[in-house]
């Protein structure tokens, strides 16, 4: 019972909630630091942190010359990943050196993607071995920019919020994403902005970030939900809607275009990505509980089982929780339909590209989880968040990836 005798005075509200908050800040200070930390385990003298981008050794003769006279750590024995290929694009931002035919997998496919090269072109100032460097950093940075632009919604205030904090920023899909210098850290990045400008009644920077984010990565205009809030019904609100698909799809068509003048083969898709209905999400499931049965812990089945553990809770609870008026849940919505059209291409490996490919939805749920109260909250963030291990893993984090 509170002490109402003469004399007595209780600390004021905020000077009670004081540790806590410092508390939670300390926490996510201690998130940051590892996570740097982990990132500096990547860095070499000569290269940089371009290990992260994952050359592989098999693709060596077929990278542009001036990639591969260029200081880049290259991975033996290995083909690399995709991020390779982006990186190279970086240095030819334009698509006018032939060469890329064959320093690329599918250069039609891949040019399509090409805002982040554009990036890195222009903070390396077109120089290749700044360039590259540079499109290595670009994750690091985007993941310290949403560390700061998340606690927009998960405020310092509340000590609970590091857990959905933690759940965003140490996800196997953004860890992933780090990890092999891939586009949807910095692409989350861009959404997580315009969801900032469109918060603040700033419509059309919101749409010309989505527009930007569409030419990183043509599945970012699945997020473009965020800008409607509502169903037009006057002239000016029609008109107003027209100019922000406008803002949105022309960069992206336009330079489609150009790229289908330069590479004839040009494609929207890769037809390869599709499945039947949730082919790849069961066949996922399937060839994880057949590794368990036959090599148990001692395998990459129960980082995969987290995995798929995540994103089954999160796509549920998006689906089952309808809340248009967040934008949040506008932007991540259609995601879900992903899960169900995805092939097991997408799906393979540990952690395979889905967590990458679906990570608004794990931002959406988390920024959605935070609203509510009671057992529900710490149920759904906990079950929702278990690929937080499989992220731990992925980026070695010192001292904690090894207990994985």
């Amino acid at each position: 019972m509170p002490d109402d005798t003469p004399g007595s005075v209780r600390p004021p509200t905020s000077v009670r909630r004081h540790p806590a908050r410092a508390a939670m800040a300390s926490i996510c200070i201690l998130a940051v630091a590892g996570f740097l930390a982990a990132v500096a385990g990547y860095y070499q003298k000569n290269t940089g942190l371009t290990s992260l981008i994952y050359f592989g050794d098999l693709f060596y003769y077929r990278t542009l010359p001036a990639v591969r006279y260029a200081p880049h750590f290259t991975y033996p024995d290995s083909p690399g990943y995709d991020g390779q290929f982006y990186a190279q694009l970086a240095v030819e931002p334009l698509l006018r050196n032939r060469a890329l035919e064959t320093a690329l997998d599918f250069a039609p496919y891949r040019s399509r993607r090409i805002f982040f090269s554009w990036t890195a072109y222009l903070l390396g100032l077109g120089r290749p071995a700044w360039i590259l460097k540079v499109y290595a950093l670009q994750n690091v940075i985007a993941w310290l920019v949403l560390a700061v632009v998340m606690l927009r919604w998960f405020p310092l205030s509340r000590p609970r919020n590091v857990l959905p904090w933690l759940g965003c920023m140490y996800s196997a899909g953004l860890l992933t994403s780090v990890r092999m210098s891939m586009l949807e850290g910095p692409s989350l990045m861009v959404i997580a902005l315009a969801i900032v400008a469109d918060e603040r009644g700033r419509h059309w920077v919101a749409a010309a970030l989505m527009g930007a984010a569409g030419m990183g990565r043509e599945t970012n205009a699945f997020g473009s939900g965020l800008l409607i809030d509502r169903f037009p019904r006057t002239r000016r609100e029609w008109l107003a809607l027209g100019g922000t698909v406008v803002l949105v799809a022309a960069p992206f068509l336009l330079w489609t275009l150009y790229v289908s003048s330069v590479y004839p083969a040009f494609t929207y898709s890769n037809p390869a990505s599709f499945g039947g209905l949730f082919s790849g999400y069961l066949t996922k499931w399937s060839k994880t509980i057949g590794e368990y049965r036959q090599y148990g812990w001692h395998s990459n089945a129960p980082l995969n089982v987290l995995t798929l553990t995540s994103l089954s809770v999160q796509a549920a609870y998006l689906l089952l929780r309808w809340e248009w008026r967040n934008a949040w849940w506008r932007m991540a919505a259609p995601y879900c339909l992903l899960i169900a059209v995805t092939s097991y291409l997408v799906w393979d490996g540990c952690p395979g590209g889905a967590p990458r490919v679906l990570l608004p939805i794990t931002f959406a749920f988390n920024v959605l989880v935070a609203r509510i109260e009671g057992w529900p909250f710490w149920a759904l963030a906990v079950l929702g968040n278990l690929s937080v291990v499989t992220g731990i893993w992925i980026i070695r984090i010192p001292w904690l990836w090894t207990l994985f």
